[in-house]
């Protein structure tokens, strides 16, 4: 029997190994809903910005910010459901939309994932408010703070 159709998702936040949300993604590798790619980087550059309470966000505008640093997993269906409740999409927390990557140091092959950035309706506002000033990466400084 083939596989069903799996998503790549691209993280770049608590999701990522050694942060606060990464045991989602560990549950879904243990439950075959996930299976690690390996390290990814952003094709363009994006706004990555710490928003309130330590939370980052990817902000949904082109050529402003780096090539943010994360990781790529392909995710099943019912797995892609977990995660979208974790990052509260049906509320307006995070959008899961479109976004080209490459395996980082092979900046020739992209890969069209999807990724969770800042809600349309206050994305753009905190980019602002951040000064225009954002990160490359969501490392362990700032995961703990």
């Amino acid at each position: 029997m083939a596989e069903a159709s799996r998503t790549l998702l691209f993280s770049y936040g608590t999701l990522k190994q050694g942060h606060q949300n990464h045991f989602l993604m560990q549950d879904l590798i243990r439950k075959k809903d996930a299976n690690f790619l390996g390290p990814y980087v952003t094709h363009q550059c994006h706004p990555l910005v710490i928003g309130p309470h330590g939370i980052p966000y990817l902000i949904n505008l082109l050529r402003c910010g780096h090539r943010v640093k994360g990781e790529l997993y392909s995710v099943s269906a019912q797995g892609l459901v977990r995660v979208d409740e974790l990052e509260s999409t049906s509320i307006g927390h995070y959008e899961r939309l479109p976004i080209q990557v490459c395996e980082e140091g092979k900046d020739s092959v992209l890969v069209e994932a999807q990724g969770y950035f800042a809600h349309r309706s206050f994305g753009e506002k905190l980019w602002e408010r951040k000064g225009k000033v954002g990160l490359a990466e969501f490392g362990d400084k700032e995961g703990k703070e």
